[in-house]
């Protein structure tokens, strides 16, 4: 049996020295040495373009999780049906002591007209307690002013970049408040009047996350929220919850589903926002198959290359059947030819790309224009999973590329006659 072993590994190593032999041996027609180049380049321009397209494809990712996960909480509880939920003291104490939960909020949200002389808006006005800045990190993301919300006859608002600028508010220069309109329990249709409530609030900050959270949300505090809704002390219209670090989410989310009941919806921060997730997903598969086809179209010119081989080879071919060389060993050198074309083309395009993200993550090389985003370059972020991805996609075009021409110079009869 170990004789067995040794004997196919001398063959598989024979193999692969026919095939070097065969890369860097010097060629009777030119084109030979000239098409198997151009398959090595074009694997390796392939292969970098996936690898750094797909690093700067999880940059990209990267940042917006990261938004996401500061504006957004681990855990949210919302009411399964209508807008409000009603916790009693003991239901937000078991929350609070619920295994991985280490900080809850209470908040309550509604729409408001939000108005500064001609100048108006609609926004989503998030009512949140002492506990808010625990749950999320807003704090980290206040450009302006500072994240004061004041109280039930003082409301003080915190409100995104895009919404200070539709109001042409200046938190730092603001003299006359903002009028807030707002629907309590009583309005029973879009144009009626009777059931708005109003109120002046004043900016005292400003937070820019990013365009659709900076365009869209206001925050003051939850006491003045349940009095402009007209709510219970009890009631809100969700709870936000900051999870440990060390602690699966999912399974404090069942927890607290189990203990919540149906008449509650818990939701992670993924399914709070799964259409983005999904869709950044499937854009990365594209992205993927997309740039796969340059390895294609790659795997076309080692087709030429290897099959020009082939011809070139003829002699070597024959010497080797007639000194008893089967069918196998002839389509495992030609195999082995292929393998040796894509892995110093793929080799390279690994470490060129690597080289290339490397650059970018350290100098910034490659500027974002328009200079409108949170960074002005793009971001990289290498990943173990797209090098192994790439290594395997490479192999398996490598495989399919040389296997036409290995298997037809195994099947073909050669003359060793000139």
């Amino acid at each position: 049996m170990l004789k067995l072993e040794t004997r196919n590994l001398k063959l598989e190593t024979l193999n692969f020295l026919f095939a070097w032999r065969y890369f860097k041996s010097k060629k009777t027609t030119n084109a030979v040495n000239i098409i198997a180049w151009t398959s090595v380049i074009a694997i390796a321009v392939g292969t970098a373009a996936l690898i750094i397209v797909l690093s700067v494809f999880n940059g990209f990712e990267g940042l917006v999780k990261s938004l996401y996960s500061d504006f957004y909480a681990d855990i949210r509880i919302a009411p399964s049906k209508g807008k409000t939920i009603s916790l009693s003291q003991e239901q937000i104490n078991a929350i609070q002591k619920t295994n991985g939960v280490t900080a809850i909020s209470l908040v309550a949200e509604e729409k408001s007209l939000l108005i500064n002389d001609d100048a108006q808006t609609i926004v989503s006005v998030k009512g949140v307690d002492e506990n808010y800045l625990k749950v999320t990190a807003l704090s980290n993301h206040i450009v302006r002013g500072k994240f004061d919300i004041g109280n039930t006859e003082n409301p003080k608002l915190i409100v995104g970049a895009g919404v200070e600028d539709a109001v042409k508010a200046d938190v730092e220069k603001s003299i006359h408040p903002l009028l807030m309109y707002m629907p309590g329990r009583k309005i029973n249709a879009l144009n009626s009047i009777e059931g708005l409530h109003s109120y002046n609030a004043t900016a005292a900050g400003t937070f820019s996350v990013q365009q659709d959270f900076d365009n869209k949300y206001v925050f003051t505090n939850l006491a003045f929220m349940q009095f402009m809704l007209d709510m219970k002390a009890n009631e809100y219209s969700s709870v936000e919850i900051k999870t440990s670090n060390n602690i699966n989410t999912d399974d404090t989310k069942n927890l607290l589903k189990q203990l919540l009941g149906k008449d509650f919806t818990v939701q992670t921060r993924y399914e709070q926002n799964q259409s983005l997730y999904t869709v950044m997903q499937v854009e990365r598969w594209v992205i993927y198959a997309i740039l796969s086809l340059i390895l294609i179209v790659a795997a076309f010119n080692m087709i030429g290359a290897l099959t020009m081989l082939v011809l070139e080879k003829q002699k070597d071919i024959a010497v080797l059947k007639a000194m008893g060389a089967d069918n196998n060993l002839i389509q495992k050198i030609f195999l082995s030819e292929g393998f040796v074309l894509a892995g110093i083309g793929g080799g390279s395009g690994l470490i060129l790309a690597t080289i290339i993200c490397l650059l970018q993550m350290k100098f910034h090389l490659i500027k974002l224009s328009g200079g409108s985003f949170i960074i002005d370059y793009y971001p990289v972020q290498l990943s173990v999973f797209d090098f192994i991805l790439v290594f395997f996609t490479v192999w398996f075009i490598t495989i399919l590329a040389s296997w036409i021409p290995s298997r037809k110079a195994s099947l073909q009869e050669f003359s060793l006659k000139s």
